[in-house]
């Protein structure tokens, strides 16, 4: 079949075998279909589902942008040397000890909704203005979880600044990626000034893997409000999935550029202080590819057994843990040419350093009361980011050995509120407290004793535990060795102690990389020049649309496209037939549905519920409606849809005049 035109990108991952499902189509009607305003051409068959290569668009540079919940960044390469990642630079601002190479997540916008700043500048700014007048501007942070917590996703959805005031979610995330346009592609100027900005770029963006369709799709909307990429142009932009990012990025590295946590130095917190695996791994690694020898020789040779494990088979679990989400990807690494074959849908949850951030306010809620926090946060909002900044550079000292208590600072403006509200000082409210292992400083700090702090990673860090462990016993999964820690929670000694003790155990050698929490940024640069990386993918759900019954209209008939944990390569296409209700029609509307189970038959099983709708815009066919000979209602439209990339993707022709018809998946309209 001639396809042609573009595909259009619809912003999800849906990935599986798009085997034929054992339900029959239904025979001939002549009756339509009410609810999809389409008949399906019957008796014959839809082919057999083929793959198709990639087609690659022409560009000289990739950008990619990893939007985090708590901190984002862009780094870029040339494709005349795609593996030179140059990162962005250093922002101005920070805190003292934190690499910059990223900037908080946090947008400022004034009072009248206008764009103000971006990352260190916005929060700095922000912090300096006067409290009367820090109430009325609007200043958003962590804001990447409402798309992901959000069931009801849509283009209207509302976010919540920390003052309470509301506006368009797609908005508040289209400032936030022009900044990152804007600010790359100057960058790009001066480093290239031949560089032309049209078709000379490609955009890569991150987003968690376990993502819903309409979040994904989410993101490319506010891509386009933002003027990254045209809809006409969407192939410009890719959506990488934040574990595969890092994968590609993992699966180039040399032992020296990871450490092993199973042969850290007991009581060593920080990661730099940990013993590196022996860079002379290198050389033995080539020494056994000239003498094919065993895992043995790896072992023997005094290289240690990471590399043995992963000849063992090649195959490993990567763990994402970032700001919001833990997200985990179990990859097969394929010979010859290295590429990616997922072995299991992915997984994870909202189980990220956030958790303990919001452990900290329950905490402080415990110990001045629920109210006065709500009350302090709406009323006196820069104060409140002052004091999660405290926090935030307080946990990131905290580690599983270090016997000193933590000093978190309280902000003046937060001791005189609670005097004026509460009726007496902080001091007394912590004596009066039932909250043990916190007390006051002289110097007007909270005191935190190292129990206090563990107590607040428990919850987070026992949570990502038990992602790992419930992944570990898929039968999919079994006999893999090796798991590679990533994101920027993963920079965290308590977090990086427990799933060692958790897992090693369990024989699983847990890695980190020495940059752990730009693994994801650089991974979606490599992505971005080489997405056919990931081969095969696995599918998160069963996909399908509406049959019924035209003989009886009796039966919903679940159509399968594809099924929930199959497999699908790159490129493959499910291949459907249709044909307009009436002669004339100008627009094909079938409703899509999914479901977590393999085996439904019918739209009324339990868990089957509609999640999204395809449209073909039709042009009129040339002389008229039965121009091409066709009888009334017999004009053939072909669509493609493509379940193997990071987004569905759908082509459609008209058979009749071989032209391409604009097809779409839209999973915002619900």
């Amino acid at each position: 079949m001639n396809m042609q035109g573009r595909p259009v990108c619809t912003g999800l991952y849906g990935c599986s075998s798009p085997q034929r499902s054992p339900v029959p189509s239904p025979p001939a009607s002549p009756r339509t279909q009410e609810s999809c305003g389409i008949a399906p051409l019957t008796p014959s068959q839809s082919p057999k589902p083929e793959a198709r290569g990639p087609q690659q668009a022409p560009f000289s540079v990739v950008v990619a942008i990893d939007f985090g919940t708590t901190s984002s960044g862009y780094a870029f390469s040339f494709a005349s040397d795609p593996e030179a990642i140059h990162m962005m630079r250093k922002w101005e601002g920070g805190d003292p000890g934190v690499a910059h190479q990223k900037t908080p997540t946090c947008l400022l916008l004034t009072p009248e909704g206008a764009f103000h700043s971006f990352g260190y500048t916005a929060r700095d700014y922000y912090h300096d203005l006067d409290p009367e007048e820090a109430r009325d501007w609007l200043y958003f942070e962590k804001f990447k979880m409402k798309i992901h917590s959000t069931t009801d996703l849509t283009l209207k959805t509302q976010l919540e600044a920390v003052n309470g005031k509301k506006m368009p979610a797609l908005e508040v995330f289209a400032h936030a990626l022009r900044f990152f346009k804007e600010h790359a592609l100057q960058e790009l100027r001066e480093q290239c000034p031949s560089l032309l900005e049209k078709d000379t770029v490609r955009w890569v963006l991150t987003v968690p893997a376990i993502w819903k369709q309409p979040a994904k799709q989410f993101m490319r909307e506010a891509a386009y409000l933002a003027g990254l990429v045209s809809r006409e142009d969407a192939e410009q932009l890719l959506i990488a999935l934040e574990p595969e990012a890092a994968s590609v990025y993992c699966r180039k590295l040399r032992l020296h550029q990871l450490v092993d946590l199973s042969s850290r130095a007991p009581g060593r917190g920080c990661l730099g202080e940990r013993r590196s695996i022996d860079s002379s791994f290198r050389q033995a690694r080539e020494q056994l590819r000239r003498s094919r020898h065993s895992r043995t020789f790896l072992v023997e040779s005094g290289v240690g057994e990471l590399w043995a494990d992963m000849q063992a088979g090649d195959r490993y679990v990567v763990a994402d843990c970032g700001g919001g989400t833990v997200d985990l990807t179990v990859h097969q690494l394929e010979q010859p040419h290295g590429t990616l074959k997922e072995l299991y849908k992915a997984s994870g949850g909202p189980c990220g350093a956030v958790g303990v951030d919001l452990a900290f306010e329950q905490l402080l809620g415990r110990i001045f009361g629920e109210d006065f926090i709500t009350t302090f946060k709406r009323q006196r909002p820069a104060a409140w980011v002052d004091l999660t900044i405290a926090f935030e550079a307080r946990k990131r000292t905290a580690g599983p050995h270090r016997t000193g208590a933590l000093n978190i600072s309280l902000p003046f403006s937060f001791i005189d509120f609670y005097r004026k509200q509460g009726g007496h000082n902080v001091e007394t409210a912590l004596r009066k407290s039932s909250v043990n292992f916190v007390k006051w400083s002289s110097h007007g700090m909270l005191r935190m004793s190292c129990e206090a702090m563990n107590e607040l990673f428990q919850p987070t860090v026992s949570g990502i535990i038990q992602h790992i462990e419930a992944l570990l016993e898929r039968p999919e999964v079994q006999g893999v060795k090796l798991l590679f820690l990533v994101g920027g929670f993963a920079e965290s000694a308590m977090l990086q102690h427990a799933v060692q003790a958790a897992l090693g155990a369990r024989g699983l050698r847990v890695v980190v990389p020495h940059d752990v929490a730009l693994t994801i940024l650089k991974g979606a640069v490599l992505f971005g020049q080489a997405p056919g990386v990931v081969r095969v993918r696995r599918s998160p759900l069963t996909y399908g649309l509406l049959v019924r019954d035209g003989r009886r209209w009796c039966t919903d008939v679940f159509e399968r496209f594809v099924a929930a944990e199959q497999s699908v390569a790159l490129g493959e296409e499910v291949r459907r037939s249709y044909c307009p209700a009436r002669p004339g029609q100008r627009r094909v509307l079938i409703n899509l549905y999914c479901c977590a189970a393999e085996d439904a038959r019918f739209i009324t099983d339990p868990g089957v519920r509609k999640c999204g709708a395809l449209s073909l815009e039709l042009e009129p066919a040339e002389g008229g409606p039965d121009a091409a000979g066709m009888p009334p209602g017999r004009r053939e439209i072909r669509a493609a849809m493509q379940f193997g990339d990071t987004e569905i993707k759908v082509t459609a022709v008209d058979v009749s005049t071989n032209r391409s018809v604009r097809a779409a998946i839209d999973f915002l309209s619900n």
